[in-house]
């Protein structure tokens, strides 16, 4: 039975802790499933992680339906949402609920997540209004750092602080489910989830948070770019993998793989009847 909204909201109540970490993919989906993760979030970190890009922001609507779509299909029980990219409600505002319905009606996910920006909150209601459910983002927003000033960690002095405070106040108006609060010192975040009745969602801002949020591929240290601070690897599946990989190619190059039962063969007596034929 997968989770529901009000599954994730019950948790806050009873002070449960929920464990969120993206997936891109219908090879993962099922492994968080099993380890009983509560929330799969389809990230749009899947522009650096997977495809290679320098920016979130370069990820299209359609790679994002298309993986979500696949975490779906891949997955039972934790509850699923899509992470909407930025092209498709930063950059067309007037879109953003038809993209958000796509996210529900043709990847099959259960609610979208958005990043915040000035149009936060009229887009926030907008997509609530049909009936979508919505997850806020505040603190370090990825698709807009850019805009944020040279310092990936936000709300450090008392004006920033105050900030987050009321856009995670208005966030919760607007209807939101639930918040993520990035790269935002663990006092504030603190008081946001003392104050809210909505859970909020960590990652890098302390231990107070609701829940906790990382992506996939830098705990289990397959991305080697950059590990954030606020990364624990719990697996070092690149070195896993590189060793695995490093043992193929020694063993074809040596000529031990394929073994002989790694190998399909034909009956002797039909084997025998074709070479005599040629």
């Amino acid at each position: 039975m997968r989770l529901t909204v009000q599954d994730i909201l019950d948790k806050k109540k009873k002070r449960e802790k929920i464990t969120v970490l993206t997936a891109y993919d219908f090879s993962f989906a099922p492994i968080l499933d099993a380890a009983g993760i509560d929330i799969i979030l389809v990230g749009d970190s899947m522009a650096n992680v997977i495809l290679g890009m320098d920016s979130t922001k370069e990820i299209s609507l359609e790679e994002m339906i298309l993986h979500s779509g696949a975490v779906v299909k891949g997955s039972e029980h934790a509850l699923v949402i899509g992470d909407m990219p930025y092209c498709s409600y930063q950059v067309n505002p007037e879109e953003a609920v038809s993209t958000a319905r796509r996210f529900i009606d043709e990847a099959g996910c259960q609610a979208v997540k958005l990043e915040w920006f000035d149009l936060a909150l009229e887009v926030t209601e907008k997509i609530i209004h049909d009936t979508i459910p919505v997850m806020g983002h505040i603190g370090f927003t990825p698709q807009t750092a850019d805009k944020l000033g040279s310092s990936i960690v936000q709300g450090r002095d008392f004006e920033t602080a105050k900030r987050l405070i009321e856009q995670a106040r208005s966030l919760q108006a607007a209807g939101c489910f639930s918040i993520v609060l990035e790269c935002v010192p663990w006092q504030i975040a603190k008081i946001i989830s003392e104050n809210l009745t909505i859970p909020t969602i960590g990652i890098g801002a302390g231990s107070f948070c609701d829940g906790q949020v990382l992506v996939l591929n830098d705990m289990l240290g397959l991305f080697k770019r950059f590990t954030p601070k606020f990364v624990r690897i719990y697996r070092d599946l690149y070195a896993d993998a590189l060793a695995g990989v490093e043992k193929y190619v020694a063993d074809v190059r040596s000529g031990s793989f394929p073994s002989e039962k790694e190998c399909f063969s034909m009956k002797d007596e039909e084997f025998k009847k074709l070479r005599e034929s040629l």
